[in-house]
């Protein structure tokens, strides 16, 4: 069979309709004449883990995946397709069997109000759903690019529940408008994509994270866009750390410096991104113990931002500023377990220095993580005091900072503050 017609053949068009990339995988390697030996040496895995991938309706590691499709030719928009990212012409046979976006939905409520977490059940399985299967364009009249902007403010002002009620509709849309195949509309999404999983990695979802950061790196590829690439990477890099995959994030988010020093950064936002691109790698490089390459890295991260404007311009993609590199080197210098350095870092910190309620927030949390880390309890209620009044969500939504307050309320019953914290996360102080 010509390599031409094989990708709209029946049993292409079935694998697309069952969204099951994996039997993709096993059709392209099979026409190539492979068996899985030869392809697990080419991806760098084992025979098992490919017959798992291609035998498993639904397997996760798509990071995996995309390697395996590239290796044996499966096209872009086919394997997009099989994982219900795109339309495909040849998908136009419903195969028999079930979905995955069929599962128990009381299920899925309950499993996510065990999370613990604020923001309503509700809204967090209208998201999931909408990354199962999306729900049809929502008509709206309003330019997509001011939707954008309007939830990442969402983002920026710490408003989670108004961003997760506002996604499902965003990502709909986007995706209907992808089906130009502009690189525009593709950049569009991956960046709907991205802040998907940034809401919902700063939230503890870290499966359906890593799913919305897979989707963005592919759209990312699509758009042709080095930036909308690496923002992409970043994100998955994230997830990955989240993950316990400290290798596997350290490789993304390496490979994301890489393309966007081959920009020549002769832009302001191409140095923006390289710069916060090195801020990523060093704390991912610090939560896996790399002492070496992550203080290296969050030197070069400051002098790349030394020029960068204080005050960057509105709806610039990484808006990094000198003293966002000194956020991240507190976070570097706890992650390392060196809290003395971590306060020393963000001494000269002020709210005033950042323009979001979500980064002026955090400077308070991270600073907090360094006095907690230290054994200040009073000074550390102190810090999430501040961010709680910057940004409750801050505070409220994010399982590690909820933690310590359970632990002050605990601990520390007694100390300044602590029963305001545990009320705004909902627990009594003893």
């Amino acid at each position: 069979m010509r390599t031409d017609s094989l990708w709209t053949s029946s049993r292409v068009t079935t694998a697309v309709a069952r969204q099951d990339p994996g039997a993709l995988i096993r059709i392209a390697r099979q026409h190539r004449c492979w068996r899985q030996t030869d392809l697990a040496t080419r991806i760098g895995c084992s025979t098992s883990t490919v017959s798992r991938l291609e035998t498993h309706h639904g397997y996760a590691d798509l990071t995996l995946l995309r390697r395996a499709a590239r290796e044996t030719g499966v096209p872009t928009g086919v394997l997009a397709a099989s994982l219900g990212l795109a339309r495909s012409p040849a998908a136009t046979v419903v195969a028999d069997g079930p979905r995955r976006d069929e599962e128990d939905p009381m299920r899925r409520r309950t499993l996510l109000a065990a999370a613990g977490l604020t923001a309503p059940a509700a809204l967090l399985t209208g998201v999931q759903d909408a990354l199962a299967s999306t729900p049809a364009p929502t008509g709206s009249t309003v330019p997509l690019d001011r939707r954008i902007i309007a939830a990442r403010g969402y983002f920026d002002a710490g408003q989670h529940s108004h961003l997760l009620k506002a996604l499902p509709g965003l990502l709909a849309d986007t995706r209907e408008a992808a089906r130009s195949r502009q690189d525009l509309d593709f950049a569009r999404l991956s960046a709907c994509y991205s802040l998907t999983a940034q809401v919902l990695a700063k939230i503890g979802r870290y499966d359906q994270s890593r799913l919305s950061a897979d989707r963005a790196t592919i759209y990312a590829e699509l758009s042709g866009s080095p930036l909308a690439t690496a923002a992409a990477a970043r994100e998955l890099s994230i997830v990955l750390r989240h993950q316990n995959q400290p290798a596997a994030a350290q490789r993304h988010i390496l490979d994301a410096v890489s393309r966007v020093e081959k920009t020549g950064l002769q832009t302001p936002a191409q140095a923006s991104a390289y710069a916060q691109m090195l801020c990523t790698t060093s704390y991912t490089a610090a939560r896996a113990g790399d002492r070496d390459q992550a203080l290296t890295m969050i030197r070069d991260a400051t002098r790349a931002a030394r020029d960068l404007p204080h005050d960057p311009p509105q709806g610039r993609l990484f808006p990094l500023t000198p003293a966002a590199v000194d956020l991240y080197a507190v976070g570097v210098h706890w992650a390392l377990g060196d809290a003395g350095a971590a306060l020393e870092a963000g001494r000269g910190l002020c709210e005033a220095q950042f323009t979001t309620p979500e980064r002026k927030a955090r400077m308070h949390t991270d600073l907090a993580r360094a006095w907690w880390q230290w054994g200040k309890p009073e000074q550390t209620a102190a810090e999430l005091l501040s961010a709680l009044r910057a940004s409750p969500g801050e505070v409220r939504d994010r399982p590690a900072i909820r933690t310590i307050v359970t632990d002050l309320r605990t601990r520390h019953a007694q100390t300044a503050g602590v029963r305001e914290l545990a009320a705004s996360v909902g627990t009594r102080a003893a």
